[in-house]
């Protein structure tokens, strides 16, 4: 039977640390959704964690071979977790890239009579794979959206209604006033799906959802936390060494990335040692300032679907439960 497990939720949760906790008791492995772990050499600001001159290792099966995508895994704590290191950051990746990457992966693992687990924060790659998206198949049109980057949300509104008002009646307030929802509308509208994309909603029998949260102070403390922890794990030198490598600012990967944005007064001005070091103080307390708003954002995507079963990872013994659900889903369905 194609089972799939879920592990969600805002940032700072622990959710890999749970997924890995899981593989080994059910005899999984880890697929990740996040959308900026796909990218190499980023991996201290994405929070890969990654041990100490770990290895990224390429698969045998043929199913799993892609020309454009680097497609393997990395082994944490001897669990293999997939879709790290996809492409360099130069490469705009979108979610019709994270289904094809994804799908040949949750296959195989299928094939190997293992329980693939969705583990990550990006809600929208989560709901791809699960759910389909119905616009999965037309691609990003980024002369368009470049075009339109600086127009009014009142001027992209009537261009979208103007263009299909039906789709523009069916958005809710807050993708209403949302520019990038509204691009997209923009970029799709009139536009018939490419039915060549396939997604696994067909394919997967049973999922379980499984959500972990907290309350915001006690969140805010475990992501100002881990900040500071990749502060001293050398966020700065990584960043240095991607420009180096001839990366920049403009590529979305670096420019739009919560942990290496904040970073770029500090790497274009040239200041003295006291200024740089104040500087330092501010983004630090900008990047801790933004993760908190990110996991707000992503508490308000997740809290919309009824499916989740929330944990709560601040009451004690909340992990014996999680795995005593999960073993009464695995084993009796």
């Amino acid at each position: 039977m194609n089972k799939l497990l879920v592990i969600c939720g805002p940032t700072a949760t622990g959710k890999t640390s749970l997924g890995i906790k899981l593989t080994k008791k059910f005899g999984g492995e880890i697929v990740s959704a996040d959308s900026r772990q796909v990218y190499k050499g980023m991996d201290i600001g994405t929070g890969k964690d990654l041990p100490v001159n770990s290895k990224f290792q390429i698969p045998n099966s043929k199913q799993i071979v892609n020309s454009k995508f680097q497609i393997g895994y990395y082994l944490l704590e001897e669990v293999p977790v997939w879709l790290y290191d996809v492409v360099e950051p130069n490469y705009r990746f979108n979610i019709a890239d994270y289904v094809e990457c994804a799908s040949v992966v949750i296959e195989d693992i299928w094939r190997r009579k293992k329980l693939p687990i969705l583990v990550g924060g990006t809600g929208f790659y989560i709901k791809a794979i699960i759910d389909g998206v119905e616009t999965l198949g037309i691609p990003p049109d980024w002369e368009l959206r470049e075009k339109l980057s600086n127009c009014p949300i009142v001027q992209l509104s009537n261009k979208l209604k103007e263009l299909d008002h039906e789709r523009w009646r069916k958005m809710n307030e807050a993708d209403r006033n949302n520019p990038r929802r509204l691009i997209r509308a923009i970029e799709i509208a009139g536009k018939i799906p490419n039915s060549k994309i396939q997604n696994q909603k067909s394919k997967i029998q049973k999922v379980l959802f499984i959500g972990l949260r907290a309350p915001y102070k006690f969140l805010y403390q475990k992501i100002d936390q881990r900040v500071e922890e990749r502060v001293k794990r050398g966020i700065e030198k990584e960043i240095r060494n991607l420009l180096k490598r001839g990366y920049n600012w403009e590529n979305s990967a670096l420019g739009a990335t919560i942990g290496y944005r904040e970073w770029r007064p500090y790497f274009i001005n040239s200041k003295s040692e006291n200024q740089n070091s104040k500087l330092k103080e501010e983004i630090i307390k900008r990047w801790k300032y933004n993760e908190h708003g990110y996991a707000r954002r992503q508490m308000t995507w997740f809290k919309k679907d009824k499916r989740i079963n929330w944990f709560e990872i601040n009451r004690p013994n909340w992990l014996l439960e999680v795995v005593n659900f999960v073993e009464n889903w695995y084993y009796r369905n």
